[in-house]
């Protein structure tokens, strides 16, 4: 017996099954190609969230990768002033004797890179992880303010 209506998808739910009623998103199958052509390398773990700030002092780039290790994640900065943070979540290891019942979490690589503005100080670019959260901050070069000098005026 479906409970949800065909317009959600066709998805079929059973009320004693509280995995099967998922909440309808309509933005799921919205996909966002326009804006990023994933590589044939990658997979859905490509969507790896990042926040990008920008502070007085810096720019700050979050990331979440929960469950990764920090030696699972790279972090490298090209010539071309192009920040790349790239990783990868490998598969869980399947025993005969377990039943899965769903698998949602996504592995594979992932990497996603930024053009930094040229104000950035590419060789003080620092990397740390807490929580499966990493946190790239790449320091700004100070803008050097004019020496004004006063000038008197006679007459």
């Amino acid at each position: 017996m479906s409970l949800i209506p065909s317009f959600f998808g066709n998805r079929r739910s059973n009320v004693f099954d509280p995995f099967s009623l998922d909440v309808w998103d309509p933005f799921r199958d919205f996909t966002s190609s326009a804006l990023t052509t994933p590589s044939p390398e990658t997979s859905a773990f490509v969507n790896t969230r990042i926040d990008w700030k920008e502070t007085p002092e810096a720019h700050v780039f979050k990331a979440d990768v929960p469950g990764l290790k920090k030696e699972e994640v790279k972090v490298e900065v090209e010539d071309d002033r192009v920040l790349q943070i790239s990783g990868e979540r490998n598969v869980e290891k399947e025993d005969k004797n377990d039943t899965w019942h769903r698998v949602e979490r996504s592995s594979g690589k992932f990497m996603r890179r930024f053009r930094l503005p040229e104000n950035a100080k590419m060789d003080q670019i620092k990397a740390a992880m807490e929580n499966g959260v990493l946190t790239v901050t790449v320091p700004k070069m100070e803008v050097k303010k004019p020496d004004v000098k006063a000038i008197d005026i006679s007459g």
